[in-house]
């Protein structure tokens, strides 16, 4: 059964050898929602809500605001506009258009 689910979802499985080996770091780690979050969820169950909707609003503002001091910089950001612009990957590397093909 395990077998079977990683062989039929190989692609998504491996998947982040279509971005570059520079960001691979990035895509192994934890869930980046939950991670950003924590301290949000951490807080207000510490102080058992937040009260009203704009005291809440202020206090997810305030701490995510303080958290992103944390946050670790993307490597190699100069190929994040590249993958935006749906540039090709493969095992990490870039793969160069053929020009005769792309023509």
């Amino acid at each position: 059964m395990a077998v079977k689910k990683i062989t039929d979802d190989e692609g998504e499985l491996l998947a982040f050898h279509e971005f570059p080996a520079e960001h691979w770091i990035h895509l192994r780690t934890t869930n980046p929602i939950e991670s950003t979050f924590a301290t949000v969820r951490l807080r207000t169950k510490v102080t058992r809500g937040a009260g009203s909707r704009a005291a809440a609003l202020a206090m997810v503002f305030k701490l995510v605001e303080s958290a992103q001091a944390r946050w670790r910089a993307v490597n190699a950001p100069h190929l994040v506009a590249l993958v935006r612009a749906g540039a090709r990957f493969e095992h990490g590397v870039l793969v160069e258009r053929d020009p005769a093909v792309a023509a």
